[in-house]
């Protein structure tokens, strides 16, 4: 759940700090009011694209912060974080992305640098987004897959499946290795010896590098440094109006006065600590300042051993910069085990291969049964989204849940089993069934993820959809009277058990949100910005009003009293 959202210097946002409730969020506003740029910056910190075009003018970079709430039941995502020992704090994940003039950019998550890759996948376990752009998961027949297994209650069988297809790969790695020529392992096996070898004789210590780069920067700038130090000291120490001077002298006439007035007892002692914190401080400086000397030799050590290191970091963990003591003793470790596995794969060849036997026999079986469950629970999955974008007023569309078997003329098994799985629309009465990407407009696709959700949160599903959070940018286009009711209504349920943000135009909609935002533009000396405001009471009547008829009319008002139920 989104609990916190902080966006600086982002297009027409100079600094906007939102804090969020569970439930259902509206945005509404005028047109051109930057309701947009409030999705384009949560797409932003959710892993999309973005240049440095997004920049407010003026300012050199831009960045979006969110504080986010990981349910306990959300395995993928803590899963996702425990592979990367990436730890929550109270239940609550903070990501920060940022992106400078030059179009370089920073991401982390819980502090911790991840690629903008990394960020999408994260994310996406714990956000759905649909905007004019934002449809990617919707387009993926994997995500199909996903929301099939979910509905059918085959989440767990199908990760079993995809456990014993990883080991059968891994296997059949193995094996295909003992099946090459000797002179190819030997040559594999003395290549991995001179690295395991060269990594040793390195003595590798977890953090040396960053060690390193600090002391080669105190020796190389030894001069400024002891000047600095000096120079420092002689402010405390030094005859005449030096700190120590000047606090010995504030301190026995503050002393003489708290022996008039008591009442300065508290600040006579505030005084005193801060006489000796300065004398403790200069005492350090002069320590300081007698062990500092100039080693050219040490220099040249550590120059030596950075260039060493920075070599063998070249050669063998160039990935992640922000790790590299950690992979060079990692890669090492995994070429060991290479090694061994090379050097006894002929006596375990027949072995490998009766166990590849075994699995692809087991993988054959558990394929036939997720088929099998599939098939039963397609036809169910597609009425009832059928059902839902019917009320949603795509009463002519026909949607269905393809299930192909993979390959052509041959049987082919997959990560996640043997079939193919997509989603196919109609959206016209007599037009064919076609993919998602290439029939449904922005507006479509967003009802039929409404509708999905829906069916997902629903008696009919037998698997929790994980995803805590929807934002849904333009659901209502091209829709209004009963239809934009229908609409309101399966948001407003499916609010009860997700988190929701709506951007609107339709006052019915955004009656039946829990919360309501107003997104507008202000004038801010010689700029435009672009700013957020909670509505209730009147307020909120207000913009109902407003919405309804353009204006605050006696009738809009009573009229948008009515929806909002006072």
């Amino acid at each position: 759940m989104l609990l916190e959202l902080s966006i600086r210097n982002y297009a027409l946002i100079d600094n906007l700090n939102l804090i969020f409730d569970g439930g259902f969020t509206i945005l509404t506003g005028e047109t051109g009011a930057g309701k947009s740029i409030i999705v384009g910056a949560l797409s932003f910190i959710l892993g999309g694209k973005a240049g440095a075009d997004v920049i407010r003018s003026g300012t050199d970079e831009a960045s979006v912060s969110a504080v986010i709430g990981v349910a306990k039941d959300n395995a993928d995502a803590r899963s996702w974080l425990a592979e990367r020992d990436i730890a929550l704090d109270d239940g609550k994940l903070f990501a920060r992305r940022l992106i400078r003039a030059s179009g370089r950019s920073s991401i982390y998550i819980q502090n911790v640098p991840q690629s903008l890759r990394d960020l999408g996948d994260c994310m996406a376990l714990l956000f759905d987004l649909h905007g004019q752009h934002q449809h990617e998961s919707l387009m993926r027949p994997e995500t199909h897959r996903r929301y099939l297994d979910r509905f059918a209650g085959l989440v767990d069988e199908a990760a079993s499946y995809n456990r014993v297809f990883s080991q059968l790969a891994e296997k059949k790695k193995l094996l295909e290795s003992s099946e090459k020529s000797q002179w190819e392992r030997d040559t594999r096996i003395d290549m991995l010896k001179y690295a395991v070898d060269e990594i040793a004789e390195a003595r590798i210590r977890p953090g040396e590098m960053r060690e390193l780069a600090l002391e080669s920067a105190r020796l190389s700038g030894y001069e400024k440094l002891a000047g600095f130090v000096e120079q420092g000291a002689g402010f405390f120490c030094e005859e005449g109006a030096s700190v120590l001077n000047l606090a010995r002298k504030a301190r026995s006439l503050i002393d003489s006065a708290a022996g008039i007035d008591g009442a300065l007892g508290p600040l006579q002692k505030r005084i005193a600590d801060l006489y000796y914190e300065a004398e403790d401080i200069a005492g350090e400086l002069r320590f300081y300042g007698r062990g500092l000397s100039f080693d050219p030799d040490r220099l040249e050590a550590v120059e030596t051993r950075q260039a060493k290191l920075q070599k063998l970091k070249k050669k063998y963990a160039h990935d992640n910069e922000a790790q590299t003591e950690e992979q060079l003793l990692a890669y090492a470790a995994a070429a060991d085990a290479e090694i061994e596995t090379l050097s006894s794969l002929d006596a375990n060849r027949d072995r490998l291969a009766a166990e590849i036997k075994a699995l692809e026999r087991e993988i054959v079986a558990r394929a036939a049964s997720l088929t099998a469950r599939r098939k039963e629970k397609a036809a169910a999955l597609s009425d009832s989204i059928m059902a839902i974008l019917t009320a949603l007023g795509m009463a002519g569309a026909r949607f269905a849940v393809s299930l192909e078997p993979k390959g052509e003329g041959k049987k082919v098994y997959g990560p996640w089993g043997a079939d193919e799985i997509e989603f196919l629309i109609s959206a016209n009465k007599g037009e064919p069934l076609k993919e998602l990407a290439r029939i449904a407009s922005g507006g479509e696709l967003s009802r039929i993820m409404l509708a999905i959700k829906s069916v997902l949160a629903g008696p009919a599903s037998n698997g929790p959809d994980t995803i805590e959070t929807l934002v849904f940018d333009e659901i209502d286009t091209g829709i209004g009277g009963e239809v934009a009711v229908s609409v309101a209504r399966y948001l407003a349920d499916l609010s009860k058990s997700k988190q929701l943000f709506c951007i609107s135009h339709l006052a019915s909609i955004a009656s039946k949100a829990d919360n309501h935002l107003k997104v507008e533009k202000q004038n801010a000396g010689d700029r435009v910005i672009t700013t957020v405001k909670p509505l209730e009471g009147n307020e909120r009547k207000t913009e109902i009003a407003r919405m309804l008829s353009g204006g605050e009319g006696e009738i809009a008002l009573q009229h948008a009293g009515e929806l909002l139920g006072f």
